[in-house]
C-alpha cells in the first residue's frame, strides 16, 4: 500500500508549490533590477564625481600659476563654468605671498539617482576638492669639487666645461635672484681662503701665505654645525708624506731627499683652490672654476663637511663676517625648517679617501729642541734624556757634544713650523732621531718610527669613510638634497659617493667628457615647482 501511494503524494506536493516558486522568481527578478539600477546610479555618481574632480584639478592648477596675471578666483570660476560645473563650484580660497600662491577649491554636484530612491536614498552628492600650489623656491647650492692630483690633465678640463655649463643653466632659470652657488674645491684638505679662515678660532698660526686649511677635530663630523668659537689648529705647512734616504751616514739638508716636496703637503698654498662664498654672479663663478688646479690627496669627508657648513644656518654670522656675501643674499643660509628654501649639494670625486696625516699637538708652532747655526745653517738637536753632559746631536758631524753646533756666527733655536718649512718630516725623524738614538739598523729604525708617530697622526680611510657618511646622513636628515658624481673613480670612491647621494636617482657614475657633462646637465633642474598638494 505504501509503495502504491507514494507517487501520488509527490505529485500533489509538486502542484501545491508551483505558486510559491513563481512568487520567489518574481522577487528575485525585482532584486536583480534594483541591484542593476543601483549599479547604474553608482556609475553615474562616480562619473560625475570624476568629471568634477578633474575639472577642479585643472582649473586650480591654472589659477595657482605665479605667471597667471588674472585674478586666481576668477580663473577657477571661468574654467569651471566652461566645463559645465558653474553651479557646482561651492568655494574658492586663495593664499598669496611674494613667492607663493596656493589655491583651494571645493565642488558638490547632485548625481540625481534614478533607482536608489526605491531604497530610501533620494540624493547623492558628488563631492570634490583640489588644492594647488606654486612656489618659487630659494635655492642654496654648494658645488663640492675634487681638485686632487689625480684630476690633472683632461679630467679637470672636462670638469670645468661641465661645471661652467651647469652654472649657465641654473642661473638662466633664476630671474628673481633666488639661487646662490657656493664653491668648495677640495683635495687632501679644504683651503678656506684668508677671509673665511679669519672667522674661526684658529690656533697654531704659522703665517705661511695662502695656507688656510683647518684640521677639524673628529667631533666636527658628528655635528652638523661648525662652531666658530671652537679652537682648531691651522693645518701645518709640512711634508709628512715623502720618504727620505735612510743612509747610515749624513744626508745634506739641501738634498732632494731632505727638503719638502711641494706636491706632498696636505694644504698646498693656493689662491685659486679656495672656498668661494655663495653668489649668483655667473662670470665670477666660472672664472673661479676655471682657475682651479689639480694637486694633492683626497679627503672627500672634509669637502663634504665644508660644503655642508656653507648651507648650515649656524654659519650665517661667519659667512656675513667675510664681507664677501652679496647684499641680496643677506640672511642666508636659511633655516632648515624654511619651507621656501631648498638646500642642494653636488659632491664630485674622481678618487677615494687617502689616509690623512696631520701634526700632533706640540709639533706645530711650539718651540723645538732643534738649533740651527746662523753661519753655515747646520743643525743640532738636544736630547734631554741622554745621560751625561753631551746632549746635543750634530748630524753633519755624526757626533754628540755639550752645546749646540755653532759655526761662529751664533745659533737660533727653531720653532717646529720653521723646521717643517725647511725639511721633510722623514728627514728630521731619521737624521735627528734614528741616527742619533739607534745603535744598529733595528734600533735606528725603531727610533725613526717612534719619532714619526710622535710627530703626526694618520686617519685611516675607513674612519674617513665613516665621517663622510655621518655628514651625509645629517644633511639628509635636514632634507638637504645630495647629488653625487663619481667621475672615473675607483670602486671605493663610487661606493662612498653612491651611499652619500640622496638616493640612487641622485647618483651618477660618469666616464669621459660627455658623461660628466651629461651628469651636470641632468642635475641642473628648474627651481620652480608646480604640483597638486592634495
Amino acid at each position: 500500500m505504501v509503495r502504491a501511494k507514494t507517487p501520488r503524494l509527490l505529485v500533489r506536493f509538486g502542484k501545491s508549490e508551483e505558486g510559491s516558486l513563481t512568487i520567489f522568481a518574481l522577487m528575485l527578478f525585482f532584486l536583480m533590477v534594483i541591484m542593476a539600477g543601483i549599479a547604474i546610479d553608482v556609475t553615474r555618481y562616480e562619473t560625475t564625481r570624476t568629471a568634477l574632480q578633474n575639472t577642479l584639478d585643472r582649473c586650480t592648477l591654472m589659477a595657482a600659476a605665479l605667471d597667471q596675471r588674472l585674478t586666481p578666483e576668477q580663473v577657477v570660476r571661468d574654467c569651471v563654468a566652461k566645463a559645465g560645473f558653474s553651479d557646482q563650484l561651492k568655494s574658492v580660497e586663495v593664499t598669496s605671498t611674494a613667492n607663493r600662491r596656493e589655491v583651494k577649491s571645493i565642488g558638490r554636484a547632485d548625481s540625481k539617482p534614478i533607482f536608489m530612491h526605491m531604497i530610501g536614498i533620494d540624493k547623492m552628492d558628488a563631492l570634490a576638492g583640489s588644492a594647488a600650489e606654486q612656489r618659487i623656491t630659494n635655492i642654496e647650492l654648494a658645488l663640492v669639487l675634487d681638485v686632487s692630483g689625480s684630476m690633472q690633465g683632461a679630467k679637470i678640463e672636462n670638469l670645468k666645461i661641465a661645471a661652467n655649463a651647469f652654472v649657465d643653466t641654473v642661473l638662466a632659470a633664476d630671474t628673481d635672484d633666488r639661487l646662490s652657488i657656493a664653491l668648495v674645491p677640495y683635495n687632501g684638505q679644504v683651503n678656506l681662503g684668508p677671509q673665511l679662515r679669519s672667522q674661526y678660532n684658529v690656533t697654531n698660526l704659522h703665517n705661511v701665505a695662502n695656507v688656510n686649511c683647518i684640521d677639524l677635530p673628529a667631533t666636527a663630523y658628528t655635528d652638523i654645525s661648525t662652531p666658530a668659537a671652537t679652537a682648531m689648529p691651522l693645518t701645518g705647512n709640512v711634508d709628512s708624506y715623502s720618504n727620505t734616504w735612510m743612509t747610515w751616514g749624513f744626508l745634506d739638508r739641501n738634498d732632494g731627499w731632505a727638503t719638502p716636496h711641494p706636491l706632498n703637503k696636505w694644504c698646498p698654498p693656493s689662491t685659486t683652490n679656495i672656498v668661494r662664498m655663495p653668489t649668483n654672479d655667473g662670470v665670477t663663478l666660472k672664472a673661479n672654476i676655471n682657475a682651479m688646479t689639480a694637486i694633492g690627496a683626497t679627503s672627500i669627508n672634509a669637502g663634504m663637511k665644508w660644503g655642508m657648513t656653507l648651507l648650515d644656518p649656524g654659519s650665517r654670522a661667519v659667512m656675513a663676517g667675510t664681507g664677501q656675501m652679496p647684499a641680496i643674499f643677506a640672511g642666508r643660509p636659511f633655516e632648515y625648517t624654511d619651507n621656501a628654501a631648498t638646500k642642494i649639494i653636488v659632491l664630485m670625486t674622481d678618487g677615494a679617501h687617502f689616509a690623512e696625516e696631520r701634526l700632533n699637538p706640540g709639533y706645530r708652532t711650539e718651540t723645538s729642541p732643534i738649533w740651527r747655526s746662523t753661519g753655515d745653517g747646520q743643525y743640532s738637536i738636544r736630547h734631554a734624556s741622554r745621560p751625561g753632559p753631551d746632549k746635543f746631536w750634530v748630524p753633519h758631524l755624526t757626533a754628540w757634544q755639550a752645546t749646540a753646533w755653532n759655526s761662529g756666527a751664533g745659533t737660533d733655536q727653531l720653532e717646529w713650523d720653521q723646521v717643517w718649512a725647511a725639511q721633510r718630516m722623514s728627514y728630521v725623524a731619521w737624521q735627528f732621531y734614528g741616527r742619533a738614538l739607534g745603535t744598529d739598523a733595528d734600533s735606528m729604525l725603531a727610533a725613526y718610527n717612534a719619532a714619526m708617530a710622535t710627530f703626526r697622526t694618520q686617519t685611516v680611510t675607513t674612519d674617513m669613510d665613516n665621517q663622510l657618511q655621518a655628514v651625509c646622513n645629517m644633511a639628509k636628515d635636514q632634507d638637504v638634497l645630495i647629488y653625487g658624481i663619481a667621475f672615473e673613480a675607483p670602486l671605493a670612491g663610487q661606493t662612498q659617493i653612491a651611499s652619500c647621494a640622496s638616493d640612487e636617482a641622485y647618483y651618477f657614475d660618469a666616464n669621459g667628457k660627455e658623461e660628466i657633462a651629461e651628469a651636470f646637465s641632468m642635475i641642473a633642474n628648474n627651481i620652480t615647482q608646480l604640483k597638486l598638494t592634495q
